[in-house]
């Protein structure tokens, strides 16, 4: 056994100081930490709802001749239980949400005051920046999640070893579009993870639709001898060298199995990319959008669809990042991160039950 060392004497045990901070001043005061819970929710309550009121407003009926409903304005009353009634009886703590509508009748002009819609109880959040639901209080998490706009990364190719552009193009409410570089120097995008469409295909069907206008559009970035990305891409195309054809393709592989005609075809690629309706960047969106193409002079910010030079930029920075000439960004960075908050995690919420509806 190890023999135990000698104990040391009080002379030689060496000093323990003591420091004590409780006599130090407090200088910063401990915030609020569930304001933004609180903010995000008033939000909500004042603008987030008139937002998605004044998205789906008007309302037509199916001809188009008929009806108009408009959504006027909405007012909250008050709540029917107080959170003290919600606890004891297991009810849930919320506030009816009535809709001022108008209605208009086409055939004769008449329009009928406006008039109350009973939309729904509104979970009601209460001073804690809670929910009590069903009786029991509970709270929304607020989310981390990858900020809507355009990345570009770099791939190394396994057989030839050059570096490959990809890019993803999210919306905040949308289809999502995944472009990728081949290494026969082919440029093919998805829609919402489909099949590969050649991105020209693409191009012709947005009003680029002869070959001359696709290699004069980037001639500039496009222009080296050994690699000629929109050249090679128009050779690996199938039989299609004008805009109906791409339409009635690109409808095909959107929709297989459907009858399809260029109208038709037209007004999917529209709903698909430029209603705002059906398609979203947000304000965040635009924002980084237009940054990172540099567009800022020539989109506005309240253009939240897409636009036809924001395609035509994409592809023209995919052909520079593959030439050498454009940088690549940092998806787990935290610059390309945003966080979601409770207002807005609920207005997604509404926005899908007013789409039902």
């Amino acid at each position: 056994m190890v023999p135990e060392p000698p104990a040391l004497s009080g002379r030689e045990r060496s000093p323990v100081f003591r420091k004590s901070y409780a006599g130090l001043p407090q200088i910063i005061d401990v915030p609020n930490l569930i304001k933004g819970q609180l903010d995000s929710f008033r939000w909500f309550q004042e603008e987030g709802i008139k937002q998605l009121l004044a998205e789906m407003s008007p309302i037509e009926d199916f001809t188009g001749n008929r009806l108009e409903l408009s959504f006027v304005g909405y007012e909250f009353r008050e709540p029917r239980y107080t959170e003290q009634e919600c606890y004891r009886r297991d009810l849930t703590y919320s506030v009816p949400l009535y809709v001022k509508a108008r209605l208009l009748v086409k055939g004769t002009g008449e329009i009928k005051e406006p008039f109350d819609l009973f939309f729904g109880d509104i979970p009601l959040m209460t001073a804690n920046g809670t929910f009590i639901t069903s009786g029991t209080e509970r709270v929304i998490v607020s989310q981390l999640l990858r900020s809507p706009g355009v990345y570009f990364t770099a791939e190394e190719d396994a057989t030839s070893g050059r570096k490959l552009c990809r890019a993803n193009l999210i919306p905040s409410r949308g289809a999502w579009l995944e472009f990728e570089t081949s290494s026969r120097d082919v440029i093919s995008v998805k829609i919402d993870s489909r099949r590969k469409i050649p991105v020209t295909t693409l191009l012709r069907t947005i009003g680029y639709g002869s070959d001359k206008k696709l290699l004069g559009i980037f001639s500039r970035e496009d222009s080296s001898a050994e690699h000629s990305f929109i050249q090679q891409t128009i050779e690996r195309e199938p039989s299609v060298r004008d805009e109906p054809g791409a339409l009635i393709d690109i409808y095909r592989r959107v929709h297989p199995g459907d009858l399809p005609s260029v109208d038709t075809a037209k007004k999917l690629i529209n709903s698909l990319f430029f209603n705002p309706r059906n398609y979203d960047l947000g304000i965040v969106g635009r924002y980084k959008l237009n940054q990172r193409l540099g567009l800022e002079n020539k989109v506005g910010e309240n253009e939240r669809a897409l636009t036809k030079k924001d395609i035509v930029e994409i592809i023209r920075h995919i052909i520079m990042v593959n030439n050498g000439d454009g940088t690549i960004d940092d998806i787990d960075h935290l610059g390309n991160r945003r966080v979601r908050t409770v207002g807005e995690l609920i207005q997604n919420q509404f926005r899908a039950g007013l789409a039902r509806l």
